[in-house]
């Protein structure tokens, strides 16, 4: 199942499990400890004190009591030390335990916190990439909902590197597009829009600039071209997919896409994507941005350097930098919407 990436206090979510970033003894500590053991009730406290105290990257599981969620998985993640003490790995560990401890208990969908990245002084940055390499790896081997959730922006952040590169990108190729487009540009859009042999100049082109057949085209002429129509997206897509080698589970895991909806998908000739959707797959089968305009064309969408979340997506493609889990952390930082179901 996919993985999201959303803003919101991690109490209210309706999943079967949410994750603690919990002191490791067992009293109630600070931050996401304190919120959760709150809107559970006092029985939290009571059953964390049965486990007793918690070593570094593991995990261990209570019930939820009073929250939204059936249980309440507890981990305890690395003081940060400058790096040089075993924390990344030991991060990542928090992870995989608590997920691992999730799909043993068969939750379907889990909560997790950005991990160290408060009190413990991990750099936010570097919580993030362990978040996003565990949550990923995890994923690929198991289906789950995985919702990282952070409560500000203040408890996310990029790698400077990365948020530096795409934005000086946008600001390359989105501003740029904003330009309110010729007179001469529309004529010349509809003009190649047009039916084939047409040569005389049409009324409407100076008010139109949409790519599609113009409208004075005769009936014979419309039968001709929609019986040349070219295969849609569910076909061109699993063709994609047998050319590439790649098995079903990959594509669509590596997609952000879940089981049940890749089904749907090979069951329906006439499914119609949404956009994020469409992008997915294109991504998961590393298309360059000409085989990516022609996937998504089949099913009706463009990409055009007017759209922010398309100059995000032709950043990442244009480097061969496919990785859906990277490419969503980063749309996720410019507020556009996520790739996947």
């Amino acid at each position: 199942m996919p993985f999201q990436i959303i803003r919101n206090d991690i109490t209210t979510m309706k999943v079967e499990a949410i994750v603690n970033s919990a002191h490791p003894e067992p009293i109630i500590g600070g931050g996401t400890d304190a919120q959760i053991h709150k809107k559970a009730g006092p029985k939290l406290l009571k059953a964390r004190q049965k486990i007793g105290p918690i070593a570094p990257g593991t995990a261990h599981i209570t019930p939820g009591f009073d929250l939204e969620a059936r249980y309440v998985i507890h981990t305890v993640g690395p003081v940060w030390q400058g790096g040089t003490q075993g924390e990344e790995p030991l991060l990542r560990r928090c992870y995989e335990a608590s997920l691992e401890l999730a799909h043993r208990k068969r939750c379907q969908s889990v909560a997790i916190p950005l991990i160290s990245s408060g009190a413990f002084g991990f750099p936010k940055d570097r919580a993030l990439d362990a978040a996003i390499v565990a949550i990923s790896a995890f994923l690929h081997r198991h289906e789950m909902m995985v919702y990282l959730v952070v409560f500000d922006r203040d408890a996310y952040r990029l790698s400077d590197a990365l948020f530096h590169d795409v934005a000086s990108y946008i600001s390359e190729n989105y501003a740029q597009e904003r330009l309110r487009r010729s007179p001469a540009a529309s004529r010349d859009l509809y003009r190649r829009a047009c039916a084939p042999g047409m040569t005389a100049p049409c009324v409407q082109e100076e008010a139109c600039a949409l790519p599609m057949p113009c409208a004075t085209m005769g009936s014979k002429d419309l039968k001709e071209l929609l019986a040349q129509t070219d295969a849609g997206f569910t076909d061109t897509l699993l063709r994609l997919i047998d050319r590439s080698g790649k098995k079903d589970a990959e594509v669509y895991k590596r997609a952000n896409i879940s089981r049940q909806h890749f089904s749907k998908i090979r069951k329906d000739p006439a499914y119609q994507p949404t956009k994020p959707t469409a992008l997915a797959f294109a991504l998961a089968l590393e298309l360059d941005l000409e085989q990516t305009r022609d996937l998504i064309g089949r099913a009706g969408f463009a990409l055009t350097t007017s759209s922010k979340f398309d100059v995000i997506v032709m950043y990442f493609i244009s480097q061969k930098r496919y990785d859906l889990f990277e490419i969503n952390t980063t749309l996720f930082e410019f507020d556009q919407p996520l790739l996947g179901a």
